[in-house]
């Protein structure tokens, strides 16, 4: 008792002086001094085939982790972009020892972490089974089997990765951004495509992996409870005698910024939003004399929840969620990008506030107080980052790799500290482009262009590849009409769609369909009835043997959607969107029904088949962006883009395999992908006009 008297005591008296303290809770408190920063060199040693091996000593914990990286720089890979990556993927599928599952085997029995990518590989485990796991991974590196069936599966994998980010806005305007700036066929600035993914073969793989995984310009780091001497030993023991080819530097050709700023425009007409990327080429190897202060510069502007970009355009005007700027480092060219997704009605708006504050930063506009947060941000972060062992040796490689003194990250704090506001200035200057900057924007053209033509800039079009957009001649009749109405081009497209799949008079004859529809999807085959009844009445019903596992049912004015036991009653939004499809064939009512509203795009392409786009605005608000034959008037391809939540959600649907039932033409294939699920659908048994009830909707 009398102990706990004391301590409730000591914590009165204690309180009570506290007490006394008067806090200005109104000013953030001053920075403290900058942390003393103690880095010791690592053990460093060369081996006779090239690998330069470095070893942190660090017996805290009885853990050793070693990391295996070739440095061979930005490869250009023209037709076969991604193969590296795929190649990266096949070393941990198995070695010419090990088949993967008996490799996969042996690292969980030892409780240890074993990874490899496209430069090499890594190895994690306690000290008493390190031996083991280096062993794997060396394994791993040295000797894989690249087996055809796994293949087969990683680069199955890696399309179907493709098409879930193929319809993203931000992914396009990032692909765009950089191709652009860098050139399309250049290393830095070439991107994988389906296409690209398609065309590789094992061969491809097995070749990329003799040019690039090699000792010669290796870097193999030993971090944690080993000795040099231990480290030395296992490096000899697993890698001496392995050769390989001999790896150059590679040399990149330089590219220019934009003459003159300008706008280059992506037109995504189902984008919800604008993307923007407004940046620059520059050149800020590690031994820049500015490196620190455009490091400090580039954290004002838009390093950061209190940086000016953001402080600007999300907490002032709240254009956006976020908006950020980062540069780019190292031997070869770099990228100085400042980045927002804003809302379509505010995207010049926001395009003007951003390079407001990349002019302010170039006129100084900086004060001391920003300048202090942003060196306590970069002592702190850089103090932390050291309770990590490993820094030390990424520290010591790079050090290496880009020619720097010894005393790089020793002197590093020292130097961001002696950064002025005159170094800020004269930083922001020379790295963020007023006039040679490219304005990369993906978003719905028709609302965002008209709003842009004020800042004078140059606007030029680019798919969603980066390849410039150069509309394609219409057919003579089309031409005629474009030539006084957009509208008119609109609707002979509906006009020949409509002709197509059967006229007009027999498509008012049919006020019912029904068929069978069957999805067959992971190994298992789904099966049940698709119903349609005018105006808008829909049923979709999968089942799997007996069992229904999925059904939506709409009635034209409520429905619900379930998946096994569970069932969800449609909210507003969805009652709404189903009735967008009005009638068997909803294209019926886009000329006599004021709630359509069509927009004709231009030419486009799916697969090998030329289109007429047609941008169609719905009842509901929902944007669609359907794509028709030049060819045979049918409906090939349907996009269109809903918001949930923050995050933008396309739906693209492509119809196949049209047939005549009864006197009109249907699709006997649906393929619907949504977040990246790609879903097959198959039609048969059609009947127009029997077999649907009213009570089917219910």
């Amino acid at each position: 008792m009398k102990k706990l008297l004391i301590l409730a005591a000591g914590a009165f008296f204690f309180q009570a002086g506290f007490a006394q303290v008067k806090i200005d809770r109104s000013k953030k408190p001053a920075a403290g001094p900058a942390p003393v920063i103690s880095i010791k060199d690592p053990a460093i040693f060369n081996m006779a085939n090239g690998i330069t091996v470095l070893v942190v000593e660090n017996h805290k914990l009885p853990k050793v982790r070693a990391t295996f990286s070739v440095d061979y720089g930005p490869v250009k890979e023209g037709k076969k972009a991604g193969l590296l990556d795929l190649m990266g993927q096949m070393l941990g599928e198995g070695t010419t020892n090990l088949p993967k599952d008996k490799f996969d085997e042996e690292v969980d029995n030892i409780g240890a972490e074993v990874s490899l990518n496209a430069a090499g590989g890594s190895a994690s485990s306690l000290t008493r089974y390190f031996d083991k796991a280096f062993g794997l991974m060396a394994d791993a590196i040295k000797n894989p089997s690249f087996p055809q069936e796994s293949f087969d599966k990683l680069k199955s994998m890696t399309v179907t990765g493709l098409k879930s980010e193929e319809k993203s806005t931000p992914t396009i305007a990032t692909r765009v951004y950089t191709a652009l700036s860098y050139g399309k066929n250049t290393a830095q600035g070439e991107f994988t495509t389906e296409e690209s993914v398609k065309g590789l073969t094992l061969a491809d793989v097995k070749e990329a992996y003799k040019n690039h995984i090699t000792p010669s310009r290796a870097y193999l780091t030993f971090v944690g409870d080993i000795t040099p001497a231990a480290a030395k030993a296992l490096a000899e023991k697993a890698f001496a005698n392995w050769k390989g080819k001999k790896l150059m530097q590679p040399v990149i050709p330089m590219v220019q910024n934009p003459k003159r700023t300008e706008i280059d425009f992506v037109d995504i007409p189902t984008a919800v939003q604008g993307e923007l990327r407004v940046g620059n080429i520059i050149n800020n190897p590690l031994n820049n004399k500015d490196y620190h202060a455009l490091a400090l510069a580039n954290y004002i502007l838009g390093g950061g929840a209190e940086s000016k970009l953001f402080m600007n355009l999300r907490e002032k005007h709240g254009f956006t969620y976020g908006s950020y700027s980062r540069v780019g480092n190292g031997r070869w060219q770099a990228l100085f990008t400042a980045t927002a997704a804003v809302r379509t009605d505010k995207v010049d708006s926001a395009t003007s506030e951003l390079f407001k504050e990349i002019l302010n930063m170039r006129d100084g506009k900086v004060n001391a107080e920003d300048l202090a947060n942003a060196k306590a941000k970069f002592n702190g972060g850089f103090a932390l980052g050291m309770e990590d062992p490993a820094k030390t040796a990424e520290y010591a490689t790079n050090i290496l790799i880009n020619g720097l003194p010894k005393d790089f990250y020793r002197t590093y704090l020292q130097k961001i500290n002696a950064v002025t506001l005159a170094d800020i200035k004269n930083a922001s200057k020379t790295y963020f482009s007023e006039t040679n900057s490219r304005i990369v924007i993906a978003g719905n053209a028709d609302k965002i262009i008209p709003k842009l033509m004020k800042f004078g800039y140059p606007i030029k079009k680019y798919d969603r590849y980066a390849n410039p957009i150069v509309d394609k001649p219409l057919t003579p009749k089309a031409k005629e009409t474009a030539k006084t109405s957009e509208s008119i081009s609109a609707y002979e497209i509906i006009n020949s769609y409509l002709k197509a799949v059967g006229g007009k008079d027999e498509i008012a004859k049919v006020n019912a369909v029904s068929a069978t529809i069957s999805l067959d999807i992971m190994g298992r085959t789904f099966a049940g009835d698709y119903k349609r009844m005018n105006p808008d009445k829909q049923l979709v019903e999968l089942k799997m043997g007996a069992m229904t596992v999925m059904k939506s049912v709409f009635d034209g004015g409520q429905g619900y959607q379930a998946q096994g036991p569970q069932k969800k009653e449609m909210d507003e939004q969805e009652i709404k969107e189903a009735r967008d499809e009005k009638g068997i064939i909803p294209q019926f009512f886009y000329a006599t029904d004021t709630a359509y509203k069509t927009n004709y795009l231009g030419t486009g392409k799916v697969g090998e088949e030329e289109t007429y786009r047609l941008q169609v605005t719905m009842p509901s608000g929902r944007i669609a962006v359907q794509e028709y034959s030049t060819k045979t008037g049918l409906l090939l391809k349907e996009e269109s883009t809903s918001k949930q939540g923050d995050q933008e959600e396309t739906t693209t649907i492509e119809y196949k395999n049209y047939i005549k039932v009864g006197n009109i033409m249907l699709p006997t294939e649906m393929i619907r992908n949504e977040g990246g699920q790609e879903l097959p659908f198959k039609f048969t048994n059609y009947k127009l006009n029997e077999g649907v009830t009213e009570a089917d909707f219910k």
